[in-house]
């Protein structure tokens, strides 16, 4: 899923808060109502409805700042997320690519608000596969990081997390695992060890020691950063869910069905709660849920789950879109699983026509 970030973390990582001083007071409450807006739409799963208050705010910034202005780039970039959580690449990789260029320019090619935007258009070449485009921003934007912010700050631990995170999308593990490690030793030193950022490089050594099937190694960590997210985020933070879900699978993978069952449920719990029942992100825990029940021939329960996603995918993407598909398949394996061949068949064919429509 495409990185959430806020308006006012867009804001303070372009390094551009200051920069509304030049509009009018009008101009800019009403570039600062439209970019909050959109990023409140955003945040809560309403892609569709982001877009034209989004679209609105990158014009408003243009009519009042020209073309090549870091409101401009905030603007895009908060544009080009919102297509980005559509899948809509075609539409998000020239913002992103603007964004990019306005800051290199207005900014200076040093600025380390460039790297954040070379790893903004790098993640995005990884949601897509598109890994040696990905490699080389990634690296660009890790070298430039170094020599503006030095070797041990926390804005580079989040670069070379960044490159970690690319090889172990590549099963390149033994690539990412030093990488990995250098992150989380800069995020102890710079923040300390109750950090959330610290939890997320926990997490991430963590799922690196479970593609190896080194469970033992995984598990502590794991639970450590959900003690981290519990103690500074509070116990119905969606961060805890997150970290919820990561320590269950990690007992579905050694069919510990009750203890994985107990983690998602409580998971799902936190999401509802949080963020609302028809969130995106509340599609994860319910497909765990779901697998899980499946693995124990729960189909039932399973389908429940199945179909709760498939609803929820059809509502935030709509009925064509190619994330249905996915979930039209998902159902349709489990239809096979139960001996109700007629309805995956209709299930195969609606995401055969789906995918070629695209």
């Amino acid at each position: 899923m495409a990185r959430r970030l806020t308006l006012v973390v867009l804001l303070a990582c372009l390094g551009i808060g200051g920069a509304l001083a030049q509009l009018t007071a009008d101009v800019g409450d009403e570039w600062r109502a439209l970019a909050r807006e959109a990023d409140l739409l955003y945040q809560a799963g309403h892609y569709e409805r982001a877009l034209v208050p989004a679209q609105k705010a990158v014009a408003v910034a243009e009519r009042a700042l020209g073309a090549v202005h870091p409101d401009v780039a905030t603007s895009l970039n908060l544009l080009a997320l919102i297509h980005t959580a559509r899948r809509d690449y075609p539409k998000a990789e020239p913002l992103f690519r603007r964004s990019l260029a306005i800051l290199e320019k207005y900014l200076g090619p040093e600025h380390s608000s460039v790297s954040l935007a070379l790893g903004n258009l790098a993640e995005f070449y990884q949601t897509q596969g598109r890994y040696a485009e990905a490699e080389a921003l990634f690296r660009r934007a890790l070298q430039l990081a170094e020599r503006v912010l030095g070797q041990n700050h926390p804005n580079v631990a989040a670069s070379i997390n960044n490159l970690a995170n690319l090889y172990y999308a590549q099963g390149r593990l033994a690539d990412a695992e030093p990488l990995y490690r250098r992150a989380l030793a800069i995020r102890e030193k710079a923040l300390g060890p109750y950090n959330p950022a610290v939890a997320a490089s926990l997490n991430n050594l963590a799922a690196l020691h479970r593609a190896r099937n080194e469970f033992a190694a995984a598990e502590p960590l794991y639970r450590r950063a959900l003690s981290i997210a519990e103690i500074r985020l509070g116990p119905q933070h969606p961060a805890v869910a997150v970290a919820l879900n990561n320590l269950g699978e990690l007992h579905g993978a050694q069919h510990d069905y009750p203890a994985a069952e107990r983690l998602h449920r409580r998971s799902l719990g936190i999401l509802e709660t949080a963020l609302g029942p028809e969130h995106p992100e509340v599609d994860p825990s319910l497909n765990y849920l779901a697998e899980l029940y499946a693995a124990q021939s729960q189909f039932v329960a399973a389908e429940r789950y199945f179909r709760r996603s498939l609803a929820l995918r059809e509502k935030s993407f709509g009925v064509g879109h190619v994330a249905v598909a996915e979930e039209l398949e998902r159902l349709a394996k489990l239809y096979v699983l139960m001996g109700r061949n007629d309805d995956a068949r209709r299930l195969i064919e609606r995401a055969r026509k789906i995918r070629s429509a695209r």
